[in-house]
């Protein structure tokens, strides 16, 4: 809005101090952080206090966990302070008419209402139970049904996809080699165009195409269509595998996300990594030079998204400064199904969907701790009359939990996982 603002003052002539400096995307990058960074420390500490005063604190059941009994009673839907860290930066500083912008302000509000609501549900019931005197149980935990969640989801995933297909404002620039074009050269010897650029005597151009093109890690090309996926008297509907890939790709990340929050700063860790590891993805893919470099798509119109990550990343780390061990506020699913949806939409429109595998690593490995475990339970327990376990318990940083390990040691060492996993990914786009 500020930007929006200060653009029509300066197309009307009208010029402030320092106005000036909202042209340049550093300048906003770095207010942003520090912005989401003042409004989760400062401010969240007051929201605190009101989840306090409103009694919204957590109920834990015994599931045998060292420390669990001292979490009772911590404030519960802290995923507002995120939420607020992110949106209050982005709608000031970035320009809110790129449809890139408009997608991930629209990923943060559409999950982190399902999110509040799973929240408010949880704790209705539980107050419910406490006033007539019942004994906390797992139904209580329940909130909202797991298809209602999974239904906003898809249609969230629905949206993303066809405005990524059929946007015309969204388009991606592949590069093509070519010999030096000498009228062209006339006007000087390094950046001749937004999409143009010469390099050791050569052109490289990048042109303009509609289809649905994404980054595939360690192959030489570096690029996958989906429309090979289908055969050719079908590549007419790609846009319904595509938009299908989005969806399932928005609703495993933000579940993954959902289940690795389970110990203080694990996930809010975990997320402000990745939210490193996209923001370069986006400078590299923005920028035409770089993306030139290092031969790969050039996106145009994405580095406004930058001041998007940047808040992104602020809230974290400043929601991290009350969530860390021992936490005084969670996240509830307000902040972690809308952690995971923004890191899969970011992950989709600067297309490193590919590499999801990849940078959200930790989210992978709680995923598919749950889904194993509960498959090989119900497999043994149709064939042997008794369910058994591969893991302790699940997710993953429960197994750990019950060998011993502190929460705290837990929740660091996946952060190093994560550090290393996102360095991976980010090395892919060389290392092919």
């Amino acid at each position: 809005m500020l930007y929006q603002l200060f653009e029509w003052f300066a197309r009307n002539g009208i010029k402030f101090p320092g106005s000036g400096l909202l042209h340049f995307i550093t300048f906003r990058v770095l207010v942003a952080v520090i912005l989401s960074l003042l409004i989760t420390t400062v401010y969240g500490k007051r929201l605190i206090r009101i989840l306090n005063k409103k009694q919204l604190g957590e109920s834990v059941r015994n599931l045998g966990l060292a420390g669990e009994q001292m979490k009772s009673g911590t404030p519960s839907m802290g995923g507002i302070i995120i939420l607020l860290g992110i949106l209050v930066p982005t709608l000031l500083l970035a320009n809110l008419e790129k449809v890139y912008v408009r997608l991930m302000l629209l990923t943060t509000v559409w999950l982190g209402i399902i999110g509040f609501i799973d929240d408010y549900l949880k704790i209705k019931a539980r107050r419910a139970a406490k006033q007539k005197g019942i004994a906390y149980t797992k139904k209580d935990a329940d909130g909202l049904a797991g298809r209602f969640k999974i239904f906003g989801q898809v249609m969230l995933g629905i949206i993303i996809g066809a405005t990524l297909y059929f946007n015309p404002s969204v388009n991606v620039k592949r590069e093509i080699i070519g010999p030096k074009n000498t009228e062209v050269l006339k006007r000087g010897e390094h950046t001749l165009r937004e999409d143009t650029v010469i390099t050791n005597g050569e052109m490289h151009r990048f042109v303009t195409v509609k289809t649905p093109i994404t980054t595939i890690p360690f192959v030489k090309t570096h690029e996958f269509n989906y429309a090979k996926l289908l055969p050719a008297s079908l590549e007419d509907y790609t846009y319904i595998l595509y938009i299908l890939i989005v969806i399932f790709i928005i609703t495993a990340v933000s579940n993954g996300a959902n289940l690795t929050d389970g110990l203080d700063g694990l996930a809010t860790g975990v997320s402000a990594i990745i939210g490193v590891g996209l923001g370069i993805f986006v400078f590299v893919s923005g920028d035409v030079r770089i993306a030139d470099y290092l031969n790969i798509m050039y996106i145009p119109n994405l580095s406004e998204l930058a001041i998007f990550i940047a808040a992104f990343v602020g809230a974290c780390v400043g929601f991290l400064w009350y969530n860390a061990y021992p936490a005084q506020v969670f996240m509830g699913d307000t902040g972690s199904l809308a952690l995971g949806g923004i890191i899969a939409s970011l992950a989709i429109i600067v297309r490193k969907e590919l590499l999801i595998p990849i940078f959200c690593f930790v989210f992978l490995i709680e995923l598919l701790s749950v889904m194993s475990q509960v498959t090989y339970f119900k497999y043994t327990k149709r064939k042997y009359g008794e369910g058994r376990r591969i893991f302790l318990m699940s997710p993953l940083h429960h197994h750990y939990q019950k060998l011993g390990y502190h929460e705290s040691k837990i929740a660091v060492r996946f952060w190093v996982v994560t550090i290393l996993s996102v360095v991976l990914a980010v090395v892919t786009l060389k290392l092919r």
